[in-house]
Formats: C-alpha cells, structure tokens, sequence
C-alpha cells in the first residue's frame, strides 16, 4: 500500500508538472532520493512515464534526465448522455485525446433501454477508434444529468431524462461485455465541474462552482480543492433551488426551480412566442444550434432576444448570488448555453450578483465563461478515470491485447 501510494505521488506530480528530474520530484515530493529512483524504474518498466530530452544545468556534474507522464497504452473514456445528445471523450493517460464525438440524439424517447442501446453502440465504436490508436480502456466513466449513487453506479432519479433508480453501471457494463474494464456513473455537473478544475478556464482554483447550461441546471461545487459530494452523494442540485414558488412546474414536479429561469428551455419560451405557455419542457433538439441561432439574433440586434438574455442573466445572476452566499467560490463557471451566449448574459449575471451578495465587494467572485463546450461532462468522466487509474498505478494492466480482426 505504501508503495502504491509513492507511486501515485510521483505520477500526480508529474501530470501536474509538464516534466521532473529524479532531483526535482525528491524535493518536491519529500520523497528519499533513493527512493525516487526505485519508484521511477517500476514506472519506467509500467511505460507510465517516460525519460525526454537531457536537461544540462551549468557546466559542472551529471546532466539531468527529465521525466514526463507517458501511459499511450492506457486509455480512459468518458461518455455524458444529455436530454437531446451524447457527446464521447476518450484519452490516454498522457492526455492525448484519442477520440471526440457528439451526436444529436432523442433519449427520452423510447425509454432507457433505446438510450442504453446508444450509449453503448457509441461506447463500442469509442473503445475500438482507441485500440486502433494503441491504447486499451482501462475504465469507462458516464455522465448523467440527475441524482446518481456513484458506489452502485445507479442513477437514483433524472428528472428531465425521466429515469428512476436505472442501474446504468451494470446494464452498460453487461451490454459491453467489458470484462474487467469498470464501467462508472456520475453526475453530469459534477464530471463537468472535474474537468474545468483540471484543465479548464480557472484549473486549479481551489473554491470553485461549475454551471451547466442545458435544458436543465445542475452545479458541480469545488471546495478547498476537492469535489464536495454531501452525505449520500447528492449535493450540487442547484437547478431545483426554489426562486419562484408562484413559477411554472419544474421537470423536479415542482415549480419555480431555478433551472425554470436560466435553464435553455427557459430562454426558447421567452424568445419564440410560441413555446410561451408551454411549462418547463423544451421540445428536443440540439442544444448548441439553439443557442447559435439565439446568438445570430442578438448580433442582429433583435429586441426580443436581448430583453429575453437579459432577464435569463438576471436570474442567473440570483442564482449565483446564493451560490457566492453559500460556499464563497472565487469563481463560477459557465458551460453549455451559458458559454456560448457569455458575451450578452455574463454582465447581467455579474450586475445582479454584486448586488445581492452579502459579502459585497469583499466577495470577489466572477463569472467566466468555459471553453470547454458542450462536451466538458465526458471530458471529466475521462478525467475521472485518470484520476483512479494514478491513485492505483498498480492495476493497470500490460502488454497491450491484440485487436480483433473480425
């Protein structure tokens, strides 16, 4: 255990480090130099990293060999299913993207087992692009916008997908024939709010808050560094804060959540006059050519759409205020439709949240817009499984299986 723990060490830092020498891990770490050196040689052996091109420090004593995470056998991949699409985001442990791909697709329609079907054809056609690149899956990660049981891998309940207590982790796992390659489920905010901590627009901050910007609104919340799950794994539920108890039904059943205001069905009631009366349920459709049409509007300078971005930012600003009130992130980042209309909702949002926040000016959060996309939740699914797979290096397995013919 104490060796796998060393190990794990020395790879986090070198992921976080673009390269190390043997010296530069040893102070870094805490680590005995000698120790350092067995520690390296089992990786080296692992082909988890890699030596690059010698460092010369001055004139005077041995050159010095950088090290770098190296792993391109070992693939990671993460799949996000949404309301209207599945977005695919596969890896290997180095961070070369291997495969990136995201569909329009209907899951509500024809229940869970139409989606599971997808989900899993698209997982296959994922899982063989990576092999072809030389890289095994030694984990698949799946993002779901709901409550998810992450220990049972069992979405619990998703409110806008309309599953209930759906063992996804299992179905998918059996539908893959995986093996020994584990299939895990969570919580499509959190899995976002992973990757922009990772490698996102404010990586590294350690208070932060992710914000979907789909259909629904969920929230994926970083305190002191560290993913804030809650006692039974549910925290993070930010679209069903109660704004307007007098509001229309929320997809939840109740009425006036948060994700009635801000969330992109939100927006389309109030820019295309004929969803106006409509409740919280957006007909599906791609939520990226939404957004991209609202965005050619508003350069076209159409009223309704301004007015209608300006009220969804004021609300959104509300919103991110109780956030700033609760947990005092430094930032909030905004993803999906959020992000790509940043340019006219962000001054509402920020104007609002200034406002309201108790703190007032020593409170100095902001709103920052992702560039991460609409695939930021299979990105961190990815991530995840980078995650696990450097917190137990031992059991990643070698040499690479043969492909399949057929």
């Amino acid at each position: 255990m104490v060796r796998q723990t060393n190990l794990s060490l020395v790879l986090r830092h070198l992921r976080d480090n673009v390269s190390q020498s043997r010296a530069d891990i040893a102070e870094a770490t805490g680590l005995h130099r000698a120790t350092v050196s067995n520690l390296v040689s089992e990786l080296l052996d692992r082909r988890l990293v890699r030596e690059v091109d010698t460092e010369h420090v001055g004139a005077i004593g041995r050159p010095r060999r950088p090290l770098a995470l190296h792993g391109t056998h070992v693939g990671a991949l993460g799949l996000e299913i949404n309301v209207d699409y599945i977005s695919v985001h596969g890896s290997d442990l180095s961070g070369r993207v291997l495969v990136e791909r995201r569909i329009g697709f209907d899951a509500i329609a024809g229940g869970p087992d139409h989606a599971l079907r997808m989900l899993g054809r698209m997982a296959l056609e994922a899982i063989e692009a990576m092999r072809l690149a030389g890289a095994v899956p030694a984990g698949l990660g799946v993002a779901v916008p709901g409550l998810v049981d992450v220990a049972r891998g069992v979405v619990t309940f998703a409110p806008n997908l309309g599953w209930h207590d759906l063992p996804l982790a299992e179905r998918l796992s059996d539908a893959l024939g995986t093996g020994n390659v584990p299939v895990s489920v969570d919580n499509d905010a959190n899995l976002a709010a992973v990757a922009e901590h990772t490698v996102g627009v404010a990586a590294g901050t350690p208070h932060l808050v992710y914000l979907t910007g789909e259909v629904g609104v969920g929230g994926g919340i970083f305190v002191d560094g560290k993913l804030l799950r809650g006692a039974d794994g549910f925290s993070g539920e930010v679209g069903h804060l109660p704004v307007d108890p007098g509001g229309i039904r929320c997809g939840c059943g109740r009425h006036g959540c948060w994700e009635t205001k801000v969330g992109l069905a939100a927006l389309v009631r109030a820019t295309e006059p004929d969803q106006a009366r409509r409740s919280a349920d957006l007909p599906v459709s791609d939520p990226e050519e939404h957004a991209t049409e609202i965005a050619r509007g508003l350069v076209a300078g159409d009223r309704q759409m301004t007015d209608a971005v300006a009220q969804v930012g004021r609300w959104l600003g509300l919103g991110g205020s109780i956030l700033a009130n609760l947990f005092n992130p430094r930032v909030i980042v905004v993803g999906g439709y959020f992000a790509t209309l940043a340019e006219w909702l962000l001054p509402h949002a920020q104007a609002e949240l200034e406002r309201l926040v108790v703190a007032g000016s020593a409170n100095r959060c902001r709103f920052v817009a992702s560039d991460l996309g609409f695939g930021a939740a299979s990105r961190g699914a990815a991530n995840m499984v980078v995650n696990r797979l450097i917190d137990h290096p031992t059991m990643i397995t070698d040499p690479l299986p043969q492909l399949s013919t057929g």
